[in-house]
């Protein structure tokens, strides 16, 4: 069945892939975006369908719309775009989430938040487990992803228990693919534009590490 659904941060990498496949599975598709790190790029070959529309607005901001589903994908995701605005960037990630969660209240829509493999912190885990609960520092320079991503999981699943919202969390870990942008600033996109170059490859830590790796 069709469904109406609103993807928060729709612009944005993930989150213009998201919008494909909803579309191509035939439902109806809000994007949202302040255009803070989303590209109208990214979704113009959608502007055209009628199933699809754009909502310039910021989740730090109420959020009100007639939807079933909802996708909070709102946040700046590279250290170099998050750090730029700490401050907007823990009121993207706490209002965000309490903004999608009230529309989703209102609506009885099931909710999800695009949360983080950032949550376990600096891990001493490897892999992480769902089990573990990280080493985490709430003053350090990334606190305001990874403090606000956490807050943001709190938040959902309060909701959960105190309203029986229909609540979704998954911590995506490292992804790359099209759309994705040059100056990303993490170690697959590093890893490639410095191959590009000819540039030598920087290798983090003692090379021994893995990550799990998505192509869209």
């Amino acid at each position: 069945m069709s469904k109406r659904v609103l993807v928060t941060g729709g612009a944005g990498f993930l989150g213009s892939h998201l919008c494909d496949r909803l579309i191509a599975a035939g439902h109806e598709v809000i994007c949202l975006d302040n255009f803070f790190t989303g590209k109208k790029k990214n979704i113009a070959h959608l502007l055209s369908n009628p199933s699809f529309e754009i909502m310039r607005h910021d989740v730090i901001q109420p959020i009100y719309a007639e939807v079933d589903w909802i996708f909070n994908l709102a946040c700046p995701a590279s250290p170099v775009h998050y750090q730029r605005d700490p401050v907007r960037t823990i009121k993207t990630n706490v209002m965000g989430a309490l903004n999608s969660l009230g529309c989703a209240k209102q609506n009885n829509a099931r909710v999800l938040q695009a949360s983080t493999s950032e949550v376990y912190g600096d891990p001493k885990v490897h892999p992480q487990p769902e089990s573990y609960r990280g080493a985490v520092n709430p003053i350090g320079i990334r606190a305001c992803y990874d403090e606000g991503k956490r807050t943001a999981e709190t938040l959902f699943f309060d909701y959960h228990r105190q309203h029986g919202l229909d609540i979704r969390v998954v911590r995506i870990f490292n992804t790359y693919g099209p759309r994705m942008t040059a100056n990303d600033g993490r170690v697959v996109s590093n890893f490639i534009m410095q191959a590009l170059r000819g540039e030598d490859i920087t290798v983090y830590g003692d090379g021994t590490q893995t990550c799990a790796l998505d192509w869209w």
